[in-house]
């Protein structure tokens, strides 16, 4: 007599991974940014030149001096100053007020202590070293695992939300000459409008390559499940590698 075929494993139901705030500051926070970025580099073409200290102009010394950027990148595709700063100053404020409903979020409902905050042993280096190997390899952890946040995610979250995205709001603000008159220690803390402009410069395109590595992330890590987390919460558990 031939014997019953083994039973068919059944698949785990996906599970709650992302509560809908981060959902929705997510998608949010990534339109914006796009429309930041490509309406900044429009902005930035009227000088395409960086300095540092109080003072730029034509016949200073730029410590960087770049070509003006064109087409898809920029915001219109084509240079237009006006329409540039249209685009950057509608979406700044939602940018700005979107982010600070998010920290306060995050901070009063427990995300920040439960899901960002270190644990005991995590910064130690051979467990940081174990993480780095693990990325390295595309060793992205299974079962439960998988719904934690390892201590290189933990620490890029944190660097890009309070530290990343407040530095761009603040050098920006510290470029508007109605802000300088209001809050003049702006200008006094980031050495003057032009080095304010230079971190402004330095920190968007440190978000972009961020945010390059995390796409790429994604779609190494398998782009289905991780995207239908993102919209829906919904999360399947990747199978323990046998």
């Amino acid at each position: 007599m031939a014997s019953p075929p083994p039973p068919v494993a059944m698949q785990a139901p996906p599970v709650l991974r992302h509560r809908w705030p981060v959902r929705l500051w997510h998608w949010l926070n990534a339109g914006l940014l796009y429309t930041l970025f490509t309406s900044g580099l429009g902005i930035f073409n009227a000088h395409p030149r960086l300095y540092w200290g109080q003072f730029g102009a034509n016949f200073d010394r730029p410590w960087l001096q770049l070509e003006r950027f064109g087409g898809w990148i920029t915001l219109p595709s084509h240079y237009n100053l006006a329409i540039s700063r249209h685009w950057h100053l509608a979406a700044a404020p939602l940018f700005a007020f979107a982010l600070l409903a998010y920290m306060l979020w995050s901070l009063l409902r427990g995300h920040v202590a439960r899901d960002l905050a270190f644990r005991r042993g995590e910064l130690a280096p051979r467990h940081i070293w174990q993480d780095i190997i693990d990325h390295v390899r595309l060793r992205f952890p299974t079962g439960e695992a998988a719904l934690r946040y390892n201590v290189l995610q933990k620490a890029s979250y944190i660097g890009v939300i309070f530290i990343a995205l407040p530095l761009l709001i603040l050098t920006g603000l510290t470029m508007s000459p109605g802000m300088n008159a209001a809050w003049p220690w702006l200008v006094d803390l980031f050495g003057g409008r032009q080095s304010a402009r230079s971190l402004h410069f330095i920190t968007a395109f440190a978000l972009v390559a961020f945010f390059l590595v995390h796409l790429l992330m994604v779609l190494l890590a398998g782009p289905a499940n991780e995207l239908r987390s993102m919209i829906t919460g919904r999360y399947r558990l990747p199978e323990p590698r046998p």
